[in-house]
Protein backbone atom coordinates (compact mmCIF):
# COMPACT_ATOMS: atom_id res chain seq x y z
CA UNK A 1 0.00 0.00 0.00
CA UNK A 2 1.70 3.53 -0.64
CA UNK A 3 2.07 5.82 1.63
CA UNK A 4 0.26 8.96 1.65
CA UNK A 5 3.11 11.72 3.00
CA UNK A 6 6.35 10.86 0.71
CA UNK A 7 9.64 9.75 2.26
CA UNK A 8 12.05 12.47 0.24
CA UNK A 9 15.74 11.67 -0.62
CA UNK A 10 17.57 14.50 -0.66
CA UNK A 11 21.76 14.10 -2.54
CA UNK A 12 24.00 16.93 -4.07
CA UNK A 13 24.54 15.30 -6.96
CA UNK A 14 22.67 13.16 -9.58
CA UNK A 15 25.20 9.95 -9.04
CA UNK A 16 24.02 9.74 -5.49
CA UNK A 17 20.60 9.53 -5.87
CA UNK A 18 18.90 6.30 -6.60
CA UNK A 19 15.79 6.77 -9.27
CA UNK A 20 12.85 7.07 -7.56
CA UNK A 21 10.81 4.39 -6.16
CA UNK A 22 8.44 4.73 -3.70
CA UNK A 23 9.89 7.90 -2.23
CA UNK A 24 10.89 11.59 -4.12
CA UNK A 25 14.43 12.15 -4.86
CA UNK A 26 15.94 16.29 -4.89
CA UNK A 27 19.33 17.18 -6.16
CA UNK A 28 20.23 19.30 -3.62
CA UNK A 29 23.59 20.89 -4.62
CA UNK A 30 27.33 20.85 -3.04
CA UNK A 31 27.86 22.31 0.03
CA UNK A 32 26.08 23.73 3.19
CA UNK A 33 24.30 26.99 1.32
CA UNK A 34 22.65 24.90 -1.97
CA UNK A 35 21.50 21.75 0.72
CA UNK A 36 19.75 23.70 3.07
CA UNK A 37 18.05 26.27 0.69
CA UNK A 38 17.39 23.00 -1.49
CA UNK A 39 16.20 21.00 1.44
CA UNK A 40 13.66 23.92 2.91
CA UNK A 41 12.26 24.51 -0.71
CA UNK A 42 11.55 20.47 -1.06
CA UNK A 43 9.96 20.49 2.38
CA UNK A 44 7.69 23.48 1.36
CA UNK A 45 7.13 21.84 -1.57
CA UNK A 46 6.74 18.14 -0.60
CA UNK A 47 5.65 17.78 2.82
CA UNK A 48 7.28 14.85 3.75
CA UNK A 49 6.79 12.58 6.13
CA UNK A 50 10.79 12.08 6.61
CA UNK A 51 13.79 13.63 4.71
CA UNK A 52 16.97 10.42 4.33
CA UNK A 53 20.15 12.37 3.18
CA UNK A 54 22.54 10.31 1.54
CA UNK A 55 26.07 10.54 -0.71
CA UNK A 56 29.54 9.89 -1.19
CA UNK A 57 32.10 11.12 1.89
CA UNK A 58 35.61 11.15 3.06
CA UNK A 59 36.87 8.80 5.92
CA UNK A 60 40.15 9.74 8.30
CA UNK A 61 42.77 7.33 7.25
CA UNK A 62 42.72 6.32 10.86
CA UNK A 63 39.05 5.68 11.03
CA UNK A 64 40.05 2.33 9.28
CA UNK A 65 36.83 2.60 7.06
CA UNK A 66 37.90 1.23 2.99
CA UNK A 67 35.69 2.25 0.30
CA UNK A 68 32.64 2.13 -0.21
CA UNK A 69 32.00 1.73 3.51
CA UNK A 70 28.39 2.52 4.65
CA UNK A 71 28.24 5.31 7.42
CA UNK A 72 24.93 6.45 9.55
CA UNK A 73 25.37 10.11 10.87
CA UNK A 74 24.71 9.70 14.51
CA UNK A 75 25.17 12.98 14.79
CA UNK A 76 26.47 15.75 12.25
CA UNK A 77 28.42 18.73 13.21
CA UNK A 78 29.37 22.09 11.33
CA UNK A 79 32.72 22.09 11.51
CA UNK A 80 32.43 25.87 9.69
CA UNK A 81 31.01 27.24 12.44
CA UNK A 82 33.03 28.72 15.23
CA UNK A 83 30.12 31.29 16.97
CA UNK A 84 29.45 30.19 20.42
CA UNK A 85 26.93 27.74 20.74
CA UNK A 86 24.19 30.36 21.84
CA UNK A 87 24.04 32.46 18.65
CA UNK A 88 23.80 28.85 16.37
CA UNK A 89 24.25 25.33 16.64
CA UNK A 90 26.94 23.28 15.48
CA UNK A 91 25.52 19.65 15.96
CA UNK A 92 22.17 17.75 14.88
CA UNK A 93 21.38 14.37 16.11
CA UNK A 94 19.37 12.61 13.55
CA UNK A 95 15.65 11.02 14.21
CA UNK A 96 16.01 8.54 16.43
CA UNK A 97 13.47 6.13 14.63
CA UNK A 98 14.85 6.62 11.19
CA UNK A 99 18.66 6.15 13.17
CA UNK A 100 17.11 2.53 14.03
CA UNK A 101 15.36 2.09 10.87
CA UNK A 102 18.76 2.76 9.18
CA UNK A 103 20.46 0.28 11.51
CA UNK A 104 18.03 -2.08 10.78
CA UNK A 105 18.22 -1.45 7.22
CA UNK A 106 22.14 -1.32 6.93
CA UNK A 107 23.12 -3.45 9.71
CA UNK A 108 26.96 -4.05 8.33
CA UNK A 109 26.95 0.55 8.54
CA UNK A 110 28.66 1.73 11.11
CA UNK A 111 27.29 4.80 13.35
CA UNK A 112 29.60 7.99 13.45
CA UNK A 113 29.75 11.52 13.83
CA UNK A 114 30.05 13.05 10.31
CA UNK A 115 31.39 16.62 9.80
CA UNK A 116 29.40 19.17 7.45
CA UNK A 117 32.13 21.61 5.91
CA UNK A 118 32.14 23.54 2.83
CA UNK A 119 35.35 22.62 1.66
CA UNK A 120 37.23 19.28 1.29
CA UNK A 121 39.69 18.54 4.31
CA UNK A 122 37.74 21.54 6.30
CA UNK A 123 36.47 18.92 8.93
CA UNK A 124 37.61 18.75 12.86
CA UNK A 125 36.93 16.15 15.65
CA UNK A 126 35.06 13.91 12.72
CA UNK A 127 36.34 10.78 11.37
CA UNK A 128 33.49 11.10 8.45
CA UNK A 129 33.88 14.47 6.03
CA UNK A 130 31.12 15.53 3.80
CA UNK A 131 29.72 19.08 2.52
CA UNK A 132 26.02 18.99 2.92
CA UNK A 133 24.51 16.72 6.28
CA UNK A 134 23.94 19.36 8.79
CA UNK A 135 22.67 21.70 6.77
CA UNK A 136 20.05 19.14 5.32
CA UNK A 137 19.72 18.01 9.05
CA UNK A 138 19.14 21.64 10.28
CA UNK A 139 16.74 22.32 8.01
CA UNK A 140 14.34 19.29 8.63
CA UNK A 141 14.78 20.42 11.97
CA UNK A 142 13.34 23.73 11.98
CA UNK A 143 10.52 22.68 9.48
CA UNK A 144 9.49 19.45 12.50
CA UNK A 145 10.73 16.89 9.79
CA UNK A 146 12.33 13.86 10.90
CA UNK A 147 15.66 12.64 8.86
CA UNK A 148 18.80 11.33 8.68
CA UNK A 149 22.19 11.02 6.66
CA UNK A 150 23.60 8.04 4.90
CA UNK A 151 27.16 8.56 3.31
CA UNK A 152 29.05 6.23 1.39
CA UNK A 153 33.29 6.26 1.61
CA UNK A 154 34.97 7.04 -1.36
CA UNK A 155 38.36 8.34 -0.28
CA UNK A 156 41.00 9.29 2.66
CA UNK A 157 40.72 12.39 3.75
CA UNK A 158 44.21 13.19 3.81
CA UNK A 159 44.61 11.19 0.05
CA UNK A 160 44.77 14.79 -1.88
CA UNK A 161 45.33 12.78 -5.15
CA UNK A 162 41.71 12.29 -6.32
CA UNK A 163 42.58 9.93 -9.33
CA UNK A 164 42.61 7.09 -6.27
CA UNK A 165 39.47 8.04 -4.64
CA UNK A 166 36.95 5.88 -5.27
CA UNK A 167 33.89 7.74 -6.59
CA UNK A 168 31.84 4.86 -8.83
CA UNK A 169 32.00 2.14 -5.86
CA UNK A 170 30.61 4.89 -3.60
CA UNK A 171 28.11 6.04 -5.76
CA UNK A 172 27.01 2.58 -6.59
CA UNK A 173 26.77 1.38 -2.55
CA UNK A 174 24.90 4.61 -1.81
CA UNK A 175 22.11 4.38 -4.69
CA UNK A 176 22.34 0.18 -3.81
CA UNK A 177 21.02 1.27 0.11
CA UNK A 178 18.35 3.83 -1.08
CA UNK A 179 15.68 1.46 -1.87
CA UNK A 180 15.92 -0.74 1.51
CA UNK A 181 16.68 2.73 3.97
CA UNK A 182 13.36 4.43 2.29
CA UNK A 183 11.26 1.10 3.16
CA UNK A 184 12.50 0.65 6.94
CA UNK A 185 12.09 4.72 7.19
CA UNK A 186 8.63 4.53 5.71
CA UNK A 187 7.68 1.67 7.87
CA UNK A 188 8.77 3.72 10.73
CA UNK A 189 7.11 7.29 9.82
CA UNK A 190 3.44 5.80 8.90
Amino acid sequence: MPQTTPILVLAATDRELALPGDWIAVRCGVGPVEAAAATAAAIAAHRPAAIIHVGIAGARRAAGLVPPALVIGGVAHYCDLTVPPQFAPRSVTPDAQLLAAARRALPNAVVMAIGTSARVGGSSDCDVEAMEGFAVLRAAQLAGVPAIEVRAISNEIEDTDRARWQFEAAFAAIVAATPTLVAEAAACVR
